[in-house]
Order: C-alpha cells, then structure tokens, then sequence
C-alpha cells in the first residue's frame, strides 16, 4: 500500500511542507529511514537526524523550525508521536484481516462464534464459551469453558485464557499471556507444610485493554480480579489474585502488584515496581522504576525508590548515597578525633 504527502496530510490534519506526491510504503526510524518510508521527529534530541534522512516524510511538531535545509516533505501536526501512531493503526487496518476457522482447530459444539471470527490452527475453544463478532484467536490459543471475548479482541499464538474469565471488546493479548491461572493461596499447616486454598473466582478485563507477551493474571479467591477499560499491561507482568487496575493505567516490564491491591485510574508505573498486598494506590500516581510499595499511596503522588518515597525526597536521598563511603571514612575520622580528644582532658 501507498499514501501520499497530501493524503496523509489530510488525514491528520496536517501541513506540508515540500512536494505533495511524495509517496511512502512504509515506516523507519528517522536515523535508519530509507526512500519510500515515513518517520517522524518528536525528541529534539534526534533533531540532527532530519537534515540527512533517507526518508522521503517525516512528521514534524508544528513548532518545529528547522535549522538547515531539510530534503525530506514535512507534515507539520500537532503531535508528531500521536500522529505517527495513528497512521500506524490506520496502516494495520488496511492490512488484509484474517477470518475463518481452520479445520484444525477445536471449537466445542456449544461454543458460539460471532461473525467474521478467526481461529488459527490448534486453537481450542471450550464448552460454552463464546467468541464475539471479529475476534481473532491465533493458533495454539486455549479458551477455557465459559470463557467470554469481546467483539474485535485478539488473541495472539499461545494465550490460555481458564474457564469464565472475561474480555470485553477491542482488547490485545499477545502470545504466552495467561489469564484466570490460580492465585497464590497457601494456608501453613503445623507440620510445616502448606494446603492450597482454591481459587474459586474469575477476572473481567475491560475494552480497549492491552496486556503483553507472558504477562500473567491470576483469578480471584473469591469475586473478581478486575482489570478496567483502556488499562495497558507490558510484557512479563503479573497481576495477583483480587487485585483491582482502574481505568488508563499503564504498567511497564516486571512490575508486580501482590494481591487484593486496589491500583486507581490513570496511573504510571515504572518497569520492575513491586506493590505489596491489600494496599490502596489512588488515582494519577506515577511509580519509578525499581520502586517497591509497602504503604498505601494517595492520589497525584510521584514517587521512586526502595522503599518509595516522594520524588523530590528521594533525589535528595540518592545524592547522599553516593557519598556513603566518604561519610563513614570522615565519621570514623571524627570519632578517632574524639577518642584522642578524651584521652588529653
């Protein structure tokens, strides 16, 4: 497929600048950009990169002014990242979709297929479960019995989804992800040994949810593990039993939140967090990388560190760290000071 300067101008909104038929097939990093593909500058800090790409468009911020001359067409928008990733979409939309069941796949006999349904290959569908209309269910996917998948969600290569759990619509879950396996629930016995405590509830994930590749999220006990509309879950992430992620969070790489925890809307965390169990994380907190959350967390809090704490505390106290070693050296320099000091009166 092609577009045009001026067709993707008009799409976005946007201004060109340079010749309008340039025409594009495909996108590229602006520093490894070849003729015929579309990038974009957003970070001043790869500026340098315009004025010698390969590239034949780029988008630009409409503030952008540049300083050389620059070869490339621009089309000139308000965001240049929003605006490339919504021709990115617009691009995988244009791509030819996949429908139909392959012969190969498994759909029990009281499942329900919605229209316009894809299951690749090896693919199981269980007793009652029910696939809504333009679902895809690539090969090697369980769907467990009762299992419910929204309209236009997709399913990647090896997903397990256990029985009842539910997804609503346009949801993305990518290859390995597990959704509804067992929460972590042991009672200690008096020899010392450990009796599983069933976990006998379900998860409900709202539309327009992302979850990543090997990213798991347990069952409840009992109710529901709920992850809210427009939530967007990284790779290898694992969410515990009874947690509850409110709308718009976003979490990144490794991060981790132990069970019962109440994570708000519109939160931020960081690749590797840590969350303790049964704690309330309110609306719009931003959680660094690394961090570790033994404590509740009001709203429209930013905080960094192991144990976390507020991030202007916690820069502060990074800065001591680093001089740790010269601290003790001068404090044991102080204190054999002293020691002589007594040793004369």
């Amino acid at each position: 497929m092609e577009f045009k300067a001026y067709e993707i101008a008009k799409y976005l909104n946007g201004e060109v600048v340079g010749n309008p038929d340039v025409s594009v097939n495909s996108v590229a990093p602006i520093e490894d950009a070849r003729s015929g593909t579309l990038a974009f500058l957003a970070n001043p800090k790869y500026e340098r990169h315009i004025y010698d790409t390969n590239a034949s468009i780029v988008l630009i911020n409409s503030d952008f002014v540049p300083e050389q001359p620059v070869m490339a067409t621009l089309i000139k928008v308000p965001d240049a990242y929003s605006a490339f990733a919504a021709l990115l979409q617009l691009y995988k939309q244009c791509a030819a979709q996949k429908t139909g069941v392959d012969k190969l796949a498994y759909i029990a006999s009281t499942a329900t297929l919605g229209a316009d349904v894809y299951v690749g290959p090896f693919a199981y569908i269980g007793e009652g479960a029910y696939i809504g209309e333009g679902a895809k269910i690539y090969p090697h996917t369980y769907v467990g019995e009762g299992v419910k998948i929204g309209k236009n969600t997709t399913l990647y290569a090896g997903v397990k989804i256990y029985n009842d759990c539910l997804t609503g619509a346009n949801c993305i879950i990518h290859a390995g992800a597990v959704i509804g396996s067992d929460g972590f629930g042991f009672a200690p016995l008096e020899d010392g040994g450990y009796r599983k405590i069933e976990q006998l509830g379900t998860v409900e994930i709202g539309d327009n949810v992302e979850i990543g590749a090997n990213a798991t999220i347990d069952r409840a006990t009992m109710g529901v593990t709920r992850i809210q509309r427009g939530v967007k879950i990284d790779n290898l992430v694992q969410i515990a039993h009874n947690v509850e992620v409110g709308e718009d969070t976003v979490m990144a790489s490794l991060s981790g939140v132990a069970g019962s925890t109440k994570v708000g809307k519109n939160c931020v965390f960081g690749g590797h967090v840590g969350v303790a169990g049964h704690l309330t994380i309110g609306d719009n907190v931003k959680i660094g990388a690394k961090s570790g959350i033994p404590n509740n967390v009001p709203s429209d809090k930013t905080l960094l560190g192991y144990p976390a704490m507020e991030l202007e505390r916690a820069r502060r106290t990074f800065v001591i760290y680093k001089h740790l070693p010269e601290l003790r050296e001068q404090i044991l320099n102080l204190e054999k000071q002293i020691e002589e000091l007594k040793s004369k009166i």
